[in-house]
């Protein structure tokens, strides 16, 4: 049985972009070491696109994309801060910063490796958490 969903709120640092998910209290992200991510801490939620409500900030979101193109990363464009995007691996989906959620909603949070190495297999354990 799935646990039952709670809405999460998050944004960036400067607060210009702000937004609710809905997923359960007990989480789990993943941990990827590309590049990008790697150098940045993102820590995965992957959500249906359903689920994310952009409160404000669609105007100070701005878009980068390397390699295939296919990620659409979004950053406030103000402080820099990446607190969700359109991933590669889920792009029916948003992969939501577990560190740009308010801490007090999650009660649990367990952290898997995603090896971009092995970025296939990665893929094929990750890829139902954009579906609803």
């Amino acid at each position: 049985m799935a646990d039952a969903l709670v809405t999460h709120r998050g944004g960036c640092h400067c607060g210009a972009v702000a937004f609710e998910v809905d997923a359960p209290a007990r989480i789990t992200v993943s941990e990827c070491n590309c590049s990008i991510c790697h150098m940045s801490g993102f820590l995965h939620l992957i959500v249906p696109r359903s689920r994310l409500r952009l409160l404000r900030g669609a105007e100070a979101l701005e878009d980068y994309r390397f390699n295939t193109g296919t990620a659409q990363h979004l950053f406030c464009r103000r402080c820099g801060v990446k607190s969700f995007y359109v991933p590669r691996s889920n792009p029916d989906g948003y992969s939501v910063n577990l560190r740009c959620l308010d801490q007090s909603t999650i009660t649990e949070v367990t952290i898997e490796p995603f090896d971009d190495n092995d970025r296939e297999a990665s893929d094929a354990r990750i890829r139902d958490r954009s579906r609803a």
